[in-house]
């Protein structure tokens, strides 16, 4: 079969790409790293990038399933490019999204959502000089970044400062992609959220150290990371829940939230063996719905992922939210009954967890709590860089 014109031109955009790739610098220990914080009042975590010329520090929210890096582009730069549409470039950042094309003559614009607020416009395609760090704090400049200049009211619900938002979904504009690409490294990435400060980080091999289970695609939602869940279970009792495809692991969804009817079997069921552990409730404290008086034993939750011996373990450093020095809430929302998907597993859920995206082989790896050996994420980037399948 003869290929399309399309494809033609995306095939000589990728080996454009692989030829811009090679002559870029290489990062000198082999994979990038970005410093996470956790900004305590929108519960959402950010990074920072140098961009443009000249090169200044960019705080960006990061989105784990987002499309691309975007940005608001009110601070000007010599080395800004923005790219015709119509261009190879254009092409493939608008591969894969079904939107409609509003008119544009010369500059390519590609569909854009703000997620914490549902906002969506279409961002202009622009390309500029970014600069990375590798894990031994060496810099490493791509001369052409591409990324979305987006206006500035699509900045609201952002955390304080934040100017757009650094994407990790599967797209070929997402960042892990574009670094991949320039950097030719592995295409996978790994992920540490943490109360204070985390990080990303590419490079590493800690495969031994993990548990894993398939990614998978979403109808739909192609650029996000999704498992299935075939139970649930809360102090080892399986909840009377059909298997749930397609949860989403993500980082700006604050708090695990599920559609109303998971979770009214999920909080009766927690309240029934939190009773058996004699623990109090008292009344509710916004956005949760079940909540405590304070106490250190409570219910362990297990969520059995494609066989009974892979399991994602919730421990109270993720089940449990300290609202007040005597009260404590469990860490889940209702999501109400119009909710896209059936499960959001939120940022909460993921802290001081090492999460392995390794989208070459589309599998999720998976530790156990690193509380649960006296380590987080905070103090764990000195570990994975020295001795890395040893460390966790």
């Amino acid at each position: 079969m003869a290929a399309s014109p399309l494809q033609l031109l995306l095939f000589l955009f990728l080996i454009t790409i692989n030829n811009l790739s090679a002559a870029q610098t290489t990062l000198s220990h082999g994979g990038f790293f970005l410093d996470i914080t956790k900004d305590v009042q929108t519960q959402q975590y950010t990074t920072q990038l140098l961009i443009g010329t000249p090169q200044l520090p960019t705080k960006l929210v990061v989105h784990l399933s987002g499309q691309s890096l975007w940005l608001n582009c009110a601070q000007s730069s010599s080395s800004r490019q923005f790219v015709r549409h119509g261009s190879l470039p254009c092409l493939m950042a608008k591969s894969g999204v079904q939107t409609p094309i509003p008119p544009s003559p010369t500059i390519c614009n590609v569909h854009q959502e703000n997620p914490i607020t549902g906002s969506t416009n279409f961002g202009d395609l622009a390309e500029d000089i970014v600069t990375v760090f590798d894990d031994m704090g060496s810099p490493a400049t791509v001369d052409r970044f591409f990324f979305l200049c987006s206006p500035e009211y699509l900045l609201k619900g952002l955390a304080t400062s934040a100017n757009g938002m650094l994407s990790f979904g599967r797209s070929k504009i997402a960042f892990q992609s574009q670094a991949v690409n320039n950097f030719n490294i592995p295409r996978k990435f790994v992920l540490c959220l943490s109360s204070s400060n985390g990080f990303i980080i590419s490079g590493i091999d800690i495969s031994k150290s993990l548990s894993y289970t398939p990614l998978i695609s979403t109808h739909g939602h192609q650029d996000g990371y999704y498992v299935n869940v075939k139970a649930m279970k809360i102090k080892g009792r399986k909840l009377v829940l059909q298997p749930i495809r397609g949860v989403e692991i993500s980082t700006v969804v604050p708090y695990t939230t599920m559609k109303s009817p998971i979770y009214g079997i999920f909080t009766k069921a927690y309240v029934k063996a939190a009773a058996s552990m004699s623990m109090t409730m008292v009344a509710p404290v916004a956005p949760f719905g079940v909540c405590f008086s304070s106490q250190a034993k409570v219910p362990e939750i297990e969520l059995v992922l494609q066989s009974e011996v892979v399991k994602w373990m919730i421990q109270r450093r993720n089940s449990m939210v300290q609202v007040s020095d005597s009260v404590m809430c469990l860490g889940f929302v209702d999501g109400g009954l119009n909710m896209s998907g059936s499960v959001v597993l939120g940022g909460y859920q993921l802290e001081d967890h090492i999460l392995e995206f390794n989208v070459a082989t589309g599998m999720l790896g998976f530790s156990s709590s690193l509380l649960t050996k006296g380590n987080s994420c905070s103090n764990m980037k000195t570990a994975l860089v020295s001795t890395p399948t040893e460390s966790l």
